[in-house]
């Protein structure tokens, strides 16, 4: 029995922010951001708009990507790191606005690295016997976290929601995963504030402690080393050559990290989908996402062996290799 992917699709929201938007909010550069990140826009959820409505429309579409109705789903799972609330789970939210009931469905937080985490739960949860089908999802509302006085981080958020329908097979689809984590990194990258270490106060948000603060040259070479390793890992893993693999859609932080990644594994970039000049950084969203772009545009073929590999906070990195049977 294999678990393989039956569905994709992806959600952004229609506001558009450009780099020329940019330089009249903080002292940058169309040209800064191009060179520096490989990014040119990204979209922004409009008030009243959260991270449970931006994956209601993606799960959606990889339902109808799938042939199926959402009432053929059996359990919900999503990666988020910008939940609507702190309980009840943007998962439930989503179950409800799909009007399911009587399913298990749950938020978990791997940051970037999210929707890869999610692939394998969901994967585990049907091999385990007891669900045939079900929803991984990845949505994000990073503007919500983005302090936009800060130049340094305000230029590479984005919003979108990114999911995919797994269901049992008789192939193997998810073939597997390398995930990894090192939490004494924890300051690199992480909102300070609105938890239980520091509840929000006056002074929590005086301090803006409530946005994402980033150290952006410690994590460079770090995603890159880690992201390499991760897809090294999996062809060791799985016994396979980088020549095997068609197409690795990678996390989009960065456009010189990806080059990095290329660069170490001695990969043409070519092979790497890359839409983060579109996006930006959307955190767990951005994976799923650039993969229902890949799919759509006709990239992925059936047998294609596809990896898909991510770096965020946690830290947290891996891979998934996939297979593609549709």
């Amino acid at each position: 029995m294999g678990v393989v992917i039956k569905g994709t699709g992806s959600y952004l929201p229609e506001i558009i922010l450009t780099n020329r938007d940019f330089e009249m909010m903080v002292d940058t550069s169309d040209e800064w951001i191009t060179t520096r990140t490989g990014i040119k826009e990204r979209r922004i959820a409009p008030r009243g708009m959260a991270s449970s409505d931006l994956g209601v429309e993606a799960a959606k579409r990889a339902c109808e990507d799938a042939g199926i109705s959402p009432e053929d789903i059996e359990f919900i799972i999503c990666a988020t790191i910008s939940p609507d609330k702190f309980f009840p789970s943007t998962a439930c939210l989503i179950q409800s606005k799909l009007g399911l009931r009587d399913i298990p469905s749950f938020d978990f937080s791997a940051a970037c690295s999210g929707f890869l985490y999610g692939l394998e739960i969901g994967k585990n949860f049907i091999l385990n016997g007891e669900y045939r089908r079900g929803l991984v999802i990845a949505s994000e509302c990073m503007s919500r976290l983005t302090d936009y006085t800060d130049r340094s981080t305000c230029v590479l958020l984005g919003d979108g929601a990114g999911a995919v329908v797994i269901e049992k097979s008789d192939e193997e689809g998810i073939v597997g995963s390398y995930l990894s984590s090192d939490g004494s990194y924890e300051k690199l990258l992480h909102a300070p504030a609105g938890g239980s270490r520091l509840p929000a106060s006056f002074d929590t948000v005086e301090r803006r402690l409530h946005f994402m603060k980033m150290e952006g040259s410690a994590l460079f070479k770090i995603a890159i080393q880690a992201m390499s390793n991760s897809v090294k890992k999996i062809l060791e893993k799985y016994n396979l050559k980088k020549e095997d693999i068609s197409l690795i859609v990678p996390h989009q932080a960065n456009l010189r990290i990806i080059a990095g990644v290329a660069r170490n594994l001695d990969i043409p970039i070519e092979k790497f989908y890359i839409n983060i000049e579109k996006y930006g950084n959307m955190s767990a969203a951005c994976v799923p996402v650039a993969l229902d772009e890949a799919v759509k545009k006709g990239l992925v073929k059936k047998g294609d062996f596809l990896i898909t590999v991510a770096f965020g906070g946690g830290l947290t990195w891996g891979a998934n290799l996939i297979r593609w049977i549709k």
